[in-house]
Parts: structure tokens; sequence; C-alpha cells
């Protein structure tokens, strides 16, 4: 980890704003049977592939960000927030056909009322896509890794894909992806792809009724994805990384569970960073467990310092990594 300073990540993908809407309930609406929020504050903190960044940066590392957002009001705040986090945005393609992704929560006291979304997921005009695979090309080659955060809002499509993974592979940067199900087929040569229980399940067609299933599920995504790895996230019951003929299980590192938004965004950061800087990929899915147990202790969409992540190191001993049935 004291090596995190020394990489620079390029992270690819979705970038959007996650805007909260902080308040009170105390009665009911008289109109429909719905609770009626008084509002305290409101916040927008960055999102996607923008908090990867912010992730890749907070452990101390250099995000290398390549993205896009619309010609709106909301993707000019987007590019401010960016630089006043240390995230240079001169990676970010500004689209005026598209809007800015925005997702806004609602959330009284600690209970999130309801989120609604102002999106397009249609893939990015023609124009677009060049402008961002010429960043991509231009850039690769400085960084020592790539993290693909794919939200299906429009970056990571077939061109963009059939792009950046030969590409990467050529110039052998590891290569770490959070997938959307519907794109997991774009996504072969990837060095790690990191599933949700859920996401796996249903690329692979499978019931996960049980530890049977999980282990049948990680198998047939490593066979038909090429990957080396698939690390697939269960929540409360931690990790369990998919090799070629080994199977880990890494017990949740969380204390307390407040929110898990964002979380992902924080295990591929930290995922990247451990494999850019040396770490094997069972240590690197140790690293990143150990982080995302840290933000989801927090609410909203969070980031986890390097600080944090030593301390939380340092309070569980590597021996609680288990290997699990093949």
């Amino acid at each position: 980890m004291a090596r995190f300073a020394e990489k620079q990540l390029l992270v690819v993908g979705d970038i959007m704003a996650d805007e909260y809407i902080w308040g009170s309930v105390s009665r009911l609406s008289p109109e429909a049977p719905v609770p009626v929020v008084e509002v305290k504050s409101e916040t927008v903190r960055l999102g996607g592939a923008g908090n990867v960044a912010a992730n890749v940066r907070s452990l101390g590392g250099t995000p290398i960000l390549v993205g896009v957002v619309g010609g709106d009001p909301p993707g000019e705040r987007l590019v401010g927030q960016l630089e006043a986090a240390g995230i240079k945005s001169d990676g970010v393609v500004v689209d005026r056909t598209r809007p800015t992704t925005i997702k806004t929560r609602v959330v009284a006291g600690s209970q999130q009322i309801v989120r609604f979304d102002r999106e397009s997921s249609m893939d990015l005009s023609k124009d677009a896509t060049e402008r961002l695979l010429a960043l991509v090309v231009e850039r690769l080659r400085m960084a020592d890794g790539v993290v693909i955060s794919d939200y299906a809002k429009g970056v990571i499509g077939k061109r963009v894909a059939q792009r950046i993974f030969p590409l990467a592979r050529r110039q052998k940067k590891v290569t770490v992806v959070d997938p959307k199900v519907h794109h997991l087929h774009l996504y072969k040569g990837a060095t790690v792809v990191t599933p949700n229980h859920h996401e796996a399940s249903a690329f692979a067609h499978l019931p996960l009724r049980g530890m049977q299933d999980l282990l049948a599920a990680g198998r047939e995504l490593l066979r038909r994805l090429e990957v080396e790895a698939v690390l697939v996230t269960r929540g409360e019951q931690g990790m369990s990384l998919f090799e070629d003929g080994r199977v880990t299980h890494i017990p949740t590192a969380a204390k307390e569970v407040y929110d898990v938004t964002g979380a992902g965004d924080t295990v591929i950061a930290a995922l990247g960073l451990g494999l850019a800087s040396g770490a094997t990929l069972r240590e690197a899915a140790v690293i990143a467990n150990h982080a995302a147990g840290v933000v989801v202790g927090k609410v909203g969409t969070a980031t986890v310092g390097l600080k944090e992540l030593l301390d939380a190191l340092g309070e569980h001993s590597a021996g609680s990594e288990v290997r699990g049935p093949r």
C-alpha cells in the first residue's frame, strides 16, 4: 500500500452526480398516505466513475479520469467538483446531446425515502465516442492500470469495450471492471470483474440458493469471460474470489453497515491500486474488502482514506481469509 502514491489509474466510465436531500419526517401528507419530509439540507457528491476517481485519490493514487457529462449546469458543477477534489477534469467529454446523470435520494433521518433518476442510457453519439476513445488511447500509456466503472449510462458500449480491452492487454495493464449484467459479454480479456452475487447469478442463469450455486456461478463467469479472476461481492457475507482452480472466501470486514451506496466504487478503486502496486489477486481482494468495510459505515456516497484503510487492516488479521471448496 505504500506504493499507492506512485500509481496512476485510468478510470473510464459513467460520471454522475449523487444528490442528497436530507430532512426529517414527523407527519403524513393529508393529500396521500406518504411522509412529508421537512428538508434540512442538500448536498451533491461525485458518483459513478467520479466516485471511483475520488476513492483512488483519497487512497493516495492518481486518477486519470475519462468520461462524459452533459452540456448542462449539472455537468458544469461536476467538473468543478472534480477540480475541487484534486481530480483533473481535462478527460471529461461534454456531450450536448445528452443530460448529465443525476441520482437524487431523499433521506429522512437515516432512512432513504425515495430515489429518482434523471439520465439517458442510450449509447454515446459517434462524435462523443471518438473523442472519448482518443483520450483513452492517449492516456492509457501513462497509466499503471485501468478501472472500468460501468453503470450502463452509455459510456461503456461495444465500440469502447472493443478498443479498451485489447489495447490494455497489449500494453500489459491490469484491468478491473465493475460490471452490469447485460454488458458482461463485453468484458472478455479483463483481468478481473467484480459482480455482486445477484449479477453473478443472473449472468450464469443460476439461482443462488447456497454455496454450491455460488461456486457454479463463479466458475461459469470465469470460463465464459476468459478473465484471470472473478470477485463476487456478497454483502454481509463478504467476497468470494474465483481464480483458475482456486476459490477464496473472504469474510466481511464491516463493523456496521449504514449505507452501501457507492461501495462497489470503493472496491474497484482499492482493487485496482492493489494490483497495480504488485499485490496478488488475493491480497488485492483483501485490501478491497477492508476498504468496502470502512465505506459502508458512512452515510451516502463516500470515500475511504489511506489511514482509515491501514487502521482497518491493522484491526483484522489477514489470517481471517478463508479458502473454501473448489
